[in-house]
């Protein structure tokens, strides 16, 4: 695991944004996996910004998300497809064709899983898959006690996983309470993984992370299986006090 110190969450998000660039510009018809929450929002930003100077291109690449809401519409505004479109999608040269999400109304949620699993596969997995980390270690929904080798799935969300998602919605009584997410297994199966984490908030699950040793009950530990996993973190989530270059 390749680790990389910067100094505050702006500096975090130019260069984990660079790094997104890079792989663009290496193959213009690049696969991005892609992440919700807060952490990746100045990544957008930046990534808006290089489009629209002419940085990047995306006319060419095609998005895979994490996750989905089960019960919520793709029109509902706390929704990810409309999370994506706000944050991104409706600000960058993609077509919505290629930008995938999860349908968290299907009929059929069983199959929905199935459907996107096997989406992955004929389109990506992804050359490069953004993801965040909870306080408890959970990636994508993945929560505490997730199969590792458990693909595209229904998950009930943990309490203290709601709590943090409580601040998009109006109370926390109106965040739902189970998801599609892709598995573990599937976030494995991406040619690279860019994991971000910010904040003292963070420090505990990196402290935890950079112990080492898989263990199902902290999710984010099935990354040391990878080859090639890239975390870019603030001090403040490393727990540093004292200067440092960042590497």
């Amino acid at each position: 695991m390749e680790m990389i110190i910067v100094e505050d969450y702006e500096q975090l998000s130019q260069r984990a944004s660079d790094l997104i660039v890079e792989q663009v510009r290496m193959n213009p018809e690049s696969v991005l996996g892609l992440a919700t929450g807060g952490t990746p929002l100045g990544i957008y930003r930046e990534l808006i910004k290089a489009n629209r100077e002419g940085e990047i291109d995306f006319s060419d690449v095609s998005t895979l998300n994490l996750d989905e809401y089960i019960g919520l519409a793709p029109s509902h505004p706390q929704s990810y497809r409309q999370f994506m479109k706000r944050e991104l999608f409706d600000a960058i040269n993609i077509s919505e064709a290629r930008t995938h999400i999860p349908d968290g109304r299907a009929e059929n949620l069983e199959e929905e899983c199935r459907r996107y699993e096997a989406l992955i596969e004929a389109i990506g997995p992804p050359d490069l898959q953004l993801l965040g980390i909870g306080e408890n270690g959970h990636i994508g929904f993945n929560e505490p006690g997730s199969d590792k080798e458990g693909e595209t799935h229904i998950v009930e969300l943990t309490e203290s996983t709601r709590s943090a998602n409580a601040r998009f919605f109006a109370s926390e009584e109106e965040v739902p309470s189970h998801a599609i997410t892709m598995g573990i297994r599937s976030i494995l199966k991406s040619q690279r993984i860019l994991l971000l984490a910010s904040g003292e908030k963070k420090a505990g699950a990196i402290k935890r992370l950079l112990q080492g040793g898989e263990d199902v009950n902290f999710p984010a530990s099935a990354l040391w299986s990878h080859p090639h996993v890239t975390l870019v973190m603030d001090k403040a989530a490393y727990g540093m006090k004292g200067e440092t270059n960042g590497g």
